[in-house]
């Protein structure tokens, strides 16, 4: 059972809970709108299409948003009740700080194990919706994968077929044929030009053709039978210019929702990933024994100590190098320099392979700890949060958005470059995912300590009388002008 004080500081922290959420929320998705932006442009995208790819887009940055929102919420909650005394009340009457920041320390607890579930169940099966939406609407329009000389049903009721297809984005045609699949109760036509163009259709679900030189050969059978259609003649009519708009919305619509990627290490939760793990580190162990073999073979090469009958024969005295003449020794010395650097840059080459396939495994790696990881910062970031709330006193969106972000950044900064230093290959990924953690829980840890014995870290006059004694020595005294 909630005690009356319990449910007093949880409904005050979900107050600035829900609003920052939303908040960053929307702040996020912005961003990947920015992004995103210029592949939603021109494709014929439905409103609830948009909606859709949006709301796919918005699942995945829950796992960044949520820790950076209780990171904001602890410090404005905790910083509202040391505004209004409240905190200083509850000491007076016998209550710790540690009891207040139990249930929410609770709530975080639950919150943390929400977002692995959700960041292991949910996030995965979205980024797939919304990476084959994005690929599909990338892919869709304006011009068709149509080839050159071939036969193509791709347009929805239609057969087409372009004997050259130049000019920018393959717009320009040449050699158009043009036959529309009708059945026995509609009109038969066929369209036939020289050339012809793409162009840019006032509806995006529609495609425009313009025709230059051709002709349209139709019939007016529809519904008769195929006795009358052999008997009379098809009707046939000249043009210079004929502009044709073909429906594509059906086909834009199948593209954009077609699920064409399916093999990718973010689709997956964090069981699976332990197959992805290893059948990496395989193929790495493979590539590495591979090079290593070729790399061998190069350098017996160039030096051999085997001789035809690979016997144990003796090993004939060296020659001395300054026993040799001139031109013969600055002919040696070119040969061993020029095998030397060829097997360097073979050395450099096969090291530029490994690259990709360190950097593939680490993310990997990286990903599938983050799954964790970030489930662990909700509650540091608790810890810190409230510790700084509790110690600053303040509320609002002021001095404690401040220092969140500032937190939050270089949160974010660790993260980062860790991440590329074990993208590199120089340090373990899975130490990588876990080294922002390490460093930001001692000073958690630290943060409590201070909170929890009322320190004055932020008290400007303690930090004054501290540096005091060095002020004085650049800063004359003035004497007052009575005595003057």
């Amino acid at each position: 059972m909630f005690k009356i004080l319990d449910r007093y500081i949880i409904k005050t922290f979900f107050g600035p809970f829900l609003f920052i959420f939303s908040v960053l929320f929307f702040i996020f998705i912005v961003n990947i709108i920015w992004i995103q932006l210029g592949q939603f442009m021109g494709k014929g995208l439905t409103t609830l299409q948009i909606m859709k790819l949006l709301f796919y887009l918005g699942v995945s940055v829950v796992s960044m948003v949520l820790p950076l929102t209780i990171l904001l919420a602890s410090i404005m909650s905790f910083g509202e009740l040391g505004e209004r005394y409240e905190l200083a009340a509850m000491k007076a009457a016998g209550i710790s700080l540690t009891r207040v920041m139990m249930p929410l320390l609770g709530v975080t607890t639950v919150l943390a194990i929400l977002l692995y579930f959700f960041s292991n169940n949910i996030i995965p099966d979205f980024q797939r919706k919304a990476k084959n939406m994005l690929f599909n609407i990338a892919q869709t329009k304006p011009a068709l994968n149509f080839t050159p000389g071939q036969f193509i049903d791709q347009i929805p009721g239609f057969m087409v077929k372009f004997d050259k297809i130049k000019g920018e984005e393959g717009r320009d045609l040449e050699g158009i044929f043009i036959h529309k699949k009708a059945s026995n109760f509609e009109n038969q036509q066929t369209i036939v030009a020289e050339k012809g163009k793409f162009a840019n259709a006032k509806n995006p679900k529609f495609m425009q053709l313009i025709l230059y030189n051709g002709y349209v050969i139709e019939d007016s059978h529809a519904g008769k039978s195929d006795l009358v259609r052999a008997k009379q003649p098809d009707q046939t009519t000249k043009f210079d210019t004929l502009i044709t708009h073909f429906d594509i919305s059906e086909l834009i619509d199948k593209a954009i929702e077609k699920e064409q990627i399916t093999d990718d290490y973010r689709f997956e939760t964090f069981t699976q990933l332990f197959k992805t793990i290893d059948k990496a580190k395989k193929d790495n162990t493979k590539t590495v024994d591979n090079i290593s073999n070729d790399l061998i073979s190069q350098t017996n090469a160039v030096v051999t100590y085997m001789d035809k009958n690979k016997t144990k024969a003796p090993v004939k005295s060296q020659y001395k190098l300054d026993s040799i003449k001139g031109d013969k020794k600055l002919q040696i010395l070119s040969n061993a320099y020029s095998r030397l650097d060829n097997l360097k840059a073979n050395l450099d080459s096969k090291n530029k392979e490994l690259d990709p396939s360190i950097k593939y495994f680490s993310k990997v790696v990286i990903y599938q700890q983050r799954i964790l990881t970030y489930s662990f910062t909700c509650i540091i970031f608790f810890m810190i949060g409230a510790s700084l709330g509790s110690i600053i006193r303040k509320g609002g969106m002021g001095v404690p958005v401040i220092i969140a972000i500032v937190i939050f950044i270089v949160f974010y900064v660790i993260n980062v470059g860790f991440e590329n230093v074990a993208w590199s290959g120089k340090m373990s990924p899975y130490l990588a995912a876990w080294l922002p953690n390490i460093i930001l829980f001692p000073f958690g840890v630290w943060m409590t300590y201070k909170a929890l014995t009322d320190s004055q870290l932020f008290d400007s006059e303690k930090y004054k009388a501290f540096f005091k004694p060095i002020t004085r020595v650049f800063v004359k005294q003035k004497e007052h002008k009575r005595y003057q």
